[in-house]
């Protein structure tokens, strides 16, 4: 008998987790009690300061890491990507605020780079992930919980069109990692506007960039979120369509019954 298929994590669970809530923690838990008492600001127990932010935040991607590690005895590679992520927005946050309340110049262009950076990597992960035997591909578009992948490479090997299939899911990955990469510039660019105004010497300056940071992560799920959202549906389209002409089969045979 055929071995149970092992049960996986839903992708977009995995970076909710992993990535989005250790950001948007980091966001609205690392301002300065001191501080915003300095400024008269209202505390709220939430504010907890920058470092106890951090710590709060990575316990996400660490915490998730190890059940999935004790569950699978394999590491997860969102745990890993959102550990980084988080580091870097509370090693950044922690490198340019300054004591009196100011921020270091070019905030902006480093907290774009930044934001930058986990697209452009998970874009070139997509890719790279192609090559090896757990494609991300199979994890987020041509997923075994909506395509009826056996049915579907029984009549690509019955017609012989292996090697027209393996390039059908190429330029699906292709078109995949673009849409990683089309949210790296989009994040820079967010950044920029969010930021590029900010007044670094400013005495809130450190109040300022915290609250326009929780603006630019929030309008992010929108900006970047719903292109992202419309390329990926594209993208499913035109797998479905190359799949039905290389296989003659419709969409409901390509598709699980739901």
């Amino acid at each position: 008998m055929p071995s149970p298929k092992n049960s996986q994590e839903h992708p977009l669970v995995n970076i909710l987790i992993n990535v989005l809530i250790p950001v948007l923690a980091l966001s609205y838990l690392s301002k300065d009690p001191e501080f915003q008492q300095a400024i008269g600001k209202a505390v709220r127990p939430w504010h907890i300061g920058p470092l106890k932010a951090l710590v709060v935040a990575l316990m996400f991607p660490i915490g998730y890491g190890v059940w999935h590690f004790a569950k699978t005895r394999k590491p997860n590679f969102f745990s890993a990507l959102g550990f980084i992520s988080v580091l870097l927005t509370g090693g950044l946050t922690l490198f340019l605020w300054n004591k009196d309340g100011t921020v270091k110049p070019h905030a902006d262009i480093l907290f774009g780079l930044k934001e930058a950076s986990i697209p452009f990597v998970l874009g070139l992960a997509v890719i790279g992930s192609h090559y090896t035997s757990n494609p991300l591909l199979r994890l987020f578009i041509y997923s075994d919980s909506f395509f009826d992948i056996p049915k579907i490479e029984r009549r690509v090997d019955e017609i012989d069109g292996r090697l027209r299939y393996q390039q059908i899911l190429f330029q699906a990955t292709l078109m995949f990692a673009a849409s990683f990469f089309i949210s790296t510039v989009l994040n820079f660019g967010l950044s920029l506007y969010f930021l590029g105004d900010l007044d670094h010497a400013a005495a809130n300056a450190r109040e300022l960039y915290n609250e326009r940071v929780a603006k630019l992560t929030g309008w992010g799920f929108a900006v970047i979120g719903v292109p992202i959202l419309v390329f990926l549906f594209f993208t499913l389209r035109r797998l479905l369509k190359s799949l039905s002409s290389l296989t003659s089969m419709k969409d409901e045979e390509l598709m699980l019954p739901r």
